[in-house]
C-alpha cells in the first residue's frame, strides 16, 4: 500500500473551514489523509496523553511517522535534560506506547543533522539508536552526502539493511555536504519512507536563522516532476508492503495541493478515512 500524508496537521489551511479549532485539526485531516508526521516530537517528548488523543482523534486505518527527540539525534548540543543518554531513549519509547498499542505506529524517523558525517564513531552510535529501540520500526535518513559517495553508497546500504533500519528516501535540492542524492533502494521488504522537502537551492543554504523555515521548504512540485516521482513509487511498492509518502515542502502552503496531486497521479483513493464533513456554503 502507498500511504501519501504531509508533515504535521496544523499549518495546512486549505484542509480545514474556517473556525476549526487547533483540537480538531487531526480529527478532520483524518478525512483527507492516512498519514502524518509527527514533528512535534522532535523539540520535547510528548506526554503520553498526547498520543492517546492522536491515537483516538485517527481512524483505524491511519498511521503516524514519528519524529525522533532531537536529543536522540545530535541536534540538541551541550547537556541532555536526563540523567542519561539511556534514560532519554526510554523516556521516549514510553511515550510512544499509545501508539503501538493502537497499532497506529508506523515508525519513528531518525533524521541526523548535516554534521553527522560517515564514520565509524556514528555507525557505532546508529547501532547503539538501533538496539535502544528494540524492535520499533526505525527509519534512517541522513543529511550529510558523505553516506552515499560513490565509494561507501553499497556499504551504507548494506549497513542499513543488515541492522534493519527503513531507508528515508529523499528528494531535496542538491545543495554540496549538507543534502543527500536521491536513491531509490529500499533498506528492507517491508516499508520505505519517502520525503519531500522541495528542490529550492538557494532556500536549503541559507543559514538555519531568522525566518529561516519560511524559505528552506518554500517550493511547489510540477506535475511533470511528480508524474515521475508517481512512477518511481509505483517501483517502489513492487518491492516492499508499505510506502510511505510525506511532503514537507510547505513553507509556501504547497505539501496539500502537491500530496493530493500525487493522489491523482496514482489513482489512489483511501477506505476507512474519517467521514468528511459538509460544508453548506460549498
Amino acid at each position: 500500500m502507498i500511504y501519501i500524508g504531509l508533515t504535521g496537521w496544523g499549518d495546512h489551511d486549505e484542509l480545514y473551514t474556517m473556525g476549526t479549532k487547533p483540537s480538531e485539526k487531526l480529527y478532520t485531516y483524518g478525512s483527507h489523509f492516512p498519514a502524518v508526521e509527527v514533528d512535534s516530537s522532535f523539540y520535547a517528548i510528548q506526554p503520553k496523553r498526547n498520543m492517546e488523543k492522536w491515537a483516538s482523534d485517527t481512524p483505524e486505518c491511519f498511521r503516524f511517522v514519528v519524529k525522533a527527540y532531537q536529543g536522540l539525534t545530535g541536534h540538541q548540543r551541550g547537556e541532555i535534560p536526563f540523567s542519561s543518554k539511556e534514560e532519554m531513549f526510554a523516556a521516549f519509547v514510553e511515550s510512544l506506547q499509545p501508539l503501538l498499542e493502537s497499532n497506529k505506529l508506523a515508525m519513528v524517523l531518525f533524521q541526523f543533522p548535516p554534521w553527522f558525517d560517515c564514520t565509524k564513531e556514528h555507525v557505532r552510535y546508529l547501532r547503539y539508536c538501533k538496539q535502544q529501540m528494540g524492535e520499533i520500526p526505525v527509519a534512517l535518513e541522513f543529511r550529510h552526502q558523505s553516506w552515499f559517495r560513490p565509494s561507501v553508497r553499497e556499504r551504507t546500504l548494506s549497513y542499513m539493511r543488515e541492522e534493519g533500519w527503513i531507508h528515508s528516501i529523499c528528494d531535496e535540492p542538491q545543495a554540496g555536504e549538507g543534502s543527500v542524492p536521491t536513491v531509490l533502494v529500499p533498506s528492507n521488504e517491508e516499508n520505505v519512507l519517502v520525503r519531500f522537502h522541495g528542490r529550492n537551492v538557494e532556500g536549503w543554504r541559507r543559514p538555519q536563522e531568522g525566518n529561516w523555515r519560511e524559505v528552506r521548504y518554500l517550493y511547489r512540485y510540477s506535475k511533470d516532476e511528480l508524474a515521475e516521482w508517481a512512477e518511481h513509487l509505483k517501483q517502489l511498492a513492487a518491492q516492499v508492503k508499505d510506502v510511505y509518502v510525506l511532503f514537507n515542502n510547505n513553507s509556501g502552503g504547497d505539501a496539500a495541493a502537491n500530496a493530493k496531486q500525487m493522489l491523482e497521479l496514482l489513482e489512489i483513493e483511501y477506505r476507512g478515512l474519517t467521514p468528511k464533513q459538509l460544508n453548506l456554503f460549498e
